[in-house]
């Protein structure tokens, strides 16, 4: 089984098929070039033996009228010898029809006298010259008619030469060429193979080099980047595969961050808890006003946890498939009304302004309970990280695609090196006042994720000390 999935690999494998390609380059056109020149040989030598006998039999069909062959019953020495001549030359056999289509003269002595009818010689007989090549049979036939000229008269046919040539040397000679050709191909393919499989072998080097490297990468043996520059199309794999690598790296570390930081931020309140704990059980006969003020403090301390918990198990949610996505169509504007409904205690207590303004009336297709979400986490954070006396203005406006919403307030603001990171999961601006009042560091990454998953955007600009915007941009269709 192994061997044979072995061998498919190597059937299925570019090596393979790059000896394949060199093969069918190196023969085909010398296979394609044997056949062109055998057919062509042949061909040609057919052509020039059929015009050297046509001229050979005019000249003697000439001599023939001249000599009044035919009257004199062939026995015209010098005919008969030219006549043995040709037959003998050319290994083939004359004939001498008169025009009462009897044999006049054979140079084979086997016809002589006997009546010959044919198509090819009916049709001399009408002055025509005929030649025929028979491939099968290896032979050159040739018809010519003896044409007597008087002047003042028509010509007149005084009867026809029959011409039969073999056509075994050319044959002979197209089969030796044949297996000289072949020998010659064999050769060539030999070569074309050996140089084949050296060369597949040389152009997929560099691809062994780049799995032996990501194998050592993975194993954490080799470098920290993959470097095979032989071509422009590895070196462009690699400079992918280095890009993906770094931002696995760098989802890595995020990862061992967030899996550190849940875990700092679970362990907070519990110490607190315990210790709150342990100094009760310590105190004997303690006054029940310092019991009444630990347990409300323990409480504090379950309620922030509770608070991490449903936060961290928010964006778990969001970070799930696309397929837990519940789109439909909310008016984005009684959405708006209601959450800061929701949120007008807390302004209130605070002592911030909180105004709603809509442009126009907004219809989008979203998740109705994730969008919620993320606007009550902009909105809720801009209450609470702001100056007592301050405000807060929700702006909702719509073009023909998108719907926009921008959250700007007067407070604290945000230090410009920390713009680039307040949607970082736990990360704080000002982790003193975050634990005041009860930020876990998760509400800005919900939000972020809930807008991303919508297919939107959110920007924000801030100016430490005097307030912050953000911007959100989300389409009014959903786009899966």
């Amino acid at each position: 089984m192994t061997k044979l999935k072995k061998t498919r690999d190597f059937l299925k494998s570019l090596r393979f098929r790059l000896i394949v390609l060199f093969i069918l380059l190196g023969t085909l056109p010398g296979v394609l070039l044997r056949a062109g020149m055998l057919g062509t040989y042949e061909n040609r030598a057919v052509l020039i033996r059929t015009s050297e006998i046509l001229s050979q039999a005019k000249i003697l069909a000439n001599q023939i009228v001249s000599n009044d062959y035919l009257n004199q019953n062939a026995s015209v020495p010098m005919i008969n010898v030219q006549l043995e001549q040709l037959s003998t030359i050319y290994d083939g056999r004359v004939m001498i029809i008169d025009d009462s289509f009897r044999i006049v003269k054979d140079t084979y002595g086997l016809d002589t006298g006997k009546t010959v009818i044919s198509e090819e010689v009916m049709r001399s007989f009408y002055g025509e010259e005929i030649t025929k090549h028979d491939s099968e049979n290896r032979y050159i036939e040739l018809s010519v008619p003896l044409v007597q000229s008087e002047s003042g008269r028509d010509a007149r046919i005084l009867g026809v030469m029959l011409v039969s040539v073999s056509t075994d040397n050319i044959s002979l000679n197209s089969d030796y060429l044949a297996r000289a050709t072949m020998i010659i191909n064999m050769v060539s393919a030999g070569i074309v193979v050996f140089f084949g499989v050296l060369c597949a072998a040389g152009l997929v080097k560099p691809l062994h080099k780049m799995s032996s490297s990501i194998e050592s990468i993975q194993t954490g043996y080799g470098e920290d980047e993959l470097e095979v520059m032989d071509y422009t199309e590895t070196a462009q794999i690699c400079e992918k595969f280095n890009e993906m690598l770094g931002r696995m790296k760098v989802l890595d570390d995020s990862r061992q961050e967030f899996v550190s930081n849940v875990s700092h931020e679970l362990k907070t309140p519990l110490t607190s808890m315990k210790v709150l704990a342990d100094s009760i059980n310590s105190m004997e006969n303690a006054p029940i006003e310092l019991y009444q003020e630990f347990m409300a403090d323990i409480g504090n301390e379950v309620e922030r946890e509770t608070k991490i918990i449903n936060d961290l198990l928010s964006l778990v949610k969001m970070d799930k498939s696309l397929a837990d996505v519940n789109i439909t169509n909310v008016n984005i504007n009684e959405l708006l009304e209601q959450i800061l409904k929701r949120l007008n205690p807390i302004a209130e207590r605070q002592k911030v302004e909180l105004v709603l303004e809509s442009f126009r009336p907004v219809s989008a297709d979203v998740d109705e309970v994730k969008l919620s979400l993320a606007f009550t986490n902009l909105i809720e954070n801009a209450i609470k990280y702001n100056h007592e006396g301050g405000w807060v203005h929700v702006t909702l406006n719509a073009d023909h695609q998108y719907f926009f919403l921008k959250v700007e307030d007067s407070g604290i603001g945000i230090p410009e090196d920390s713009i680039d990171k307040i949607f970082e999961r736990f990360y704080r601006v000002d982790k003193s006042h975050s634990r005041e009042i009860g930020g876990t560091g998760l509400g800005l990454a919900i939000t972020r994720n809930a807008i991303l998953m919508h297919r939107g955007a959110i920007k924000v600009f801030s100016t430490e000390g005097e307030g912050t915007i953000f911007n959100v941009r989300i389409p009014l269709h959903y786009i899966s």
